[in-house]
């Protein structure tokens, strides 16, 4: 664990203010939930909750009947990682970070389909190649996370079923996070 040498006090309602600095670094939002852990040492840790993480083995069963019925990459993401991949290195994409753009598209809950007029969008942080079709993955409300195809090697425009999958298995994924 690492120390901010920042100090803060506990108000008369139990509140502490998580610093600017460390919101903006951690993406930590307005509303985001936070696990809070202690030890016996006496340590309060918070950490960001991700609903879907709670659902990653499901998630990289569904990434690889995604890329078996396509033959496209598959990524799911929370809202600030890719947690399942099928159909390339997962040591390339697992646990990035996703990308400003992606991030604000999920905001808008926004979907994205490639087109030959569009601009390629890069999902995730460092990783060169674009998404063909994104849909936001939302559970009771909330935006969770976002359900990627991947660009294939030769490019082009996605088919309708391609996104209609896409669009299915974030559904889908929602749903599992409300029960």
């Amino acid at each position: 664990m690492k120390a901010t040498g920042i100090v803060r006090r506990i108000d008369d309602l139990g509140r502490v203010v998580i610093p600017k600095e460390i919101r903006r670094t951690m993406r930590i939002r307005e509303g985001d939930p936070l696990e809070i852990y202690t030890d016996s040492e006496g340590e309060v840790i918070f950490k960001k909750y991700s609903p879907i993480g709670e659902l990653s083995e499901f998630a990289g069963q569904y990434t690889e009947v995604l890329n078996r019925a396509t033959g496209l990459p598959v990524l799911i993401s929370d809202r600030d990682h890719i947690i399942s991949c099928s159909g390339i290195s997962k040591k390339d994409v697992m646990d990035r970070r996703v990308s400003a753009p992606l991030e604000a598209l999920m905001e808008r809950r926004a979907s994205y389909a490639y087109t030959s007029e569009s601009t390629a969008m890069h999902p995730v942080e460092g990783l060169e190649r674009s998404a063909l079709v994104v849909y936001p993955i939302v559970g009771g409300g909330d935006i969770s996370g976002a359900v990627m195809l991947l660009q294939s090697e030769n490019g082009g425009v996605p088919t309708q079923t391609e996104i209609k999958l896409a669009q299915v298995a974030a559904s889908f994924l929602g749903k599992q996070m409300e029960e």
